[in-house]
């Protein structure tokens, strides 16, 4: 076969380092569109993303040519370079060091594009550290409390 074809529907998450409040209204759609530039830079296909101040949730066509760790790596460390130029008080600005990184049926795209798009009013009552237990929970990952965060 001389074509090599792949579609890889991932679902990426990470949060602020100690899940501190840095990313604000006035900052999250150049954010988002940030890294989607990353995603596109990559060969990858940025489909949704939604965040909260200490948290950010990406849906995307992960780049067939790039190892998972080293798009993560890419995502969280351009973002959080370009967050830093936006104004003295991003100066400490850092992304958690862990991320989740979820492969995703096609049948389950909508309703994640659902939850993703929702995730202002659904962590009026749900806090982060909750929401990724769950995820982890539902994708069958074993994971030891003491590590999870930073």
């Amino acid at each position: 076969m001389p074509q090599s074809l792949a579609q890889m529907l991932v679902h990426l998450v990470f949060s602020t380092r100690h899940r501190e409040a840095w990313l604000s209204d006035d900052v999250r759609d150049e954010l988002h569109a940030y890294i989607g530039g990353i995603i596109r830079n990559q060969k990858g296909v940025l489909l949704r993303v939604g965040s909260v101040a200490d948290h950010i949730h990406l849906l995307l066509v992960h780049p067939r040519t790039c190892a998972p760790a080293e798009l993560v790596q890419e995502i969280k460390a351009g973002s959080s370079k370009w967050l830093k130029t936006r104004g003295s008080r991003f100066s400490d600005f850092h992304w958690q060091s862990g991320y989740g990184l979820f492969s995703i049926s096609p049948s389950h795209r909508k309703a994640l594009e659902i939850h993703i798009d929702h995730q202002a009013e659904h962590h009026r009552v749900n806090s982060f550290q909750d929401e990724y237990r769950r995820l982890l929970e539902r994708y069958g990952l074993e994971f030891d409390e003491r590590y999870l965060w930073d």
